[in-house]
């Protein structure tokens, strides 16, 4: 398969930086996409719902899960592992994978790129130590931002889930959006600009402006703040002294 353009992850991950991003956690999609993202960054093990075939592709579903453990075991020793995930259920893309199989995988939840209702908000609001995520396919309609701005601020995160669910021109949350980077076409690649239509680590500062817009927050800098010592409380405990002293210097992480 031919490539569009070179590979521009150093680029990324510059404008990331620049743009205020203190980490970025890598996702396993799958068993093999987890052992690549151990090599890369602090990632998620886990197999997401539209890849729970591979269970049963393997041949032994449960020596399949046993790799699958190991692998979890194995990188939250070295301190690589931070999470579960992605797991849940996907109904959205049955195509990939049927209802049932994800059903006879999955144990347990977790709530990313939340897209519910004011229902689903507040049933995961009623469980202890629950944070939702939040990412631009939170933000697409008016009923999204009335979701979102009543979810606390302290039993949030924000994310990107990069490359996917960027902040396009028709979501509703468009009109908070202060921060933008010039973008070109992928055929048309230039290390100054984003590629058109997808989406990047950098573009999290647009989640939270348009989170702090539709809560009508001026002081963006503290509710940054906020977002950032909740993902620590999470994904980071060991760091949460350092997180504290950050902010109490008054960085702006994303």
């Amino acid at each position: 398969m031919a490539t569009c353009h070179v590979s521009d992850i150093a680029t990324v991950l510059s404008r990331a930086w620049t743009a205020g991003v203190d980490r970025i956690i890598v996702t396993g999609g799958s068993l093999e996409e987890s052992k690549e993202a151990l090599t890369i960054a602090e990632t998620d093990v886990g197999v997401h719902p539209t890849r729970c075939k591979e269970f049963e592709e393997s041949g032994d579903p449960d020596k399949h899960f046993q790799a699958l453990l190991s692998l979890a075991k194995e990188g939250i020793e070295k301190g690589k592992v931070v999470a579960i995930g992605e797991c849940g259920l996907d109904y959205d893309r049955l195509q990939f994978c049927p209802a049932e199989i994800q059903r006879s995988i999955f144990s347990a939840g977790v709530a990313h790129s939340f897209t519910g209702s004011a229902e689903d908000r507040d049933k995961l609001l009623s469980i202890n130590n629950m944070y939702i995520g939040v990412n631009g396919c939170s933000l697409k309609t008016a009923e999204n931002l009335d979701v979102v701005r009543s979810i606390p601020i302290e039993r949030m995160m924000i994310e990107t889930d990069s490359p996917y669910c960027g902040i396009k021109n028709t979501s509703a949350g468009i009109k908070f959006v202060k921060s933008t980077w010039p973008s070109k076409k992928k055929e048309k690649y230039d290390q100054e600009c984003i590629v058109k239509d997808r989406n990047e680590p950098c573009l999290v500062r647009q989640v939270l402006e348009v989170v702090a817009g539709c809560k009508g927050i001026s002081e963006i800098g503290q509710l940054s703040r906020t977002l950032y010592h909740n993902t620590c409380r999470v994904f980071f405990p060991q760091d949460l002294d350092s997180a504290a002293d950050s902010l109490l210097a008054g960085h702006d992480p994303q």
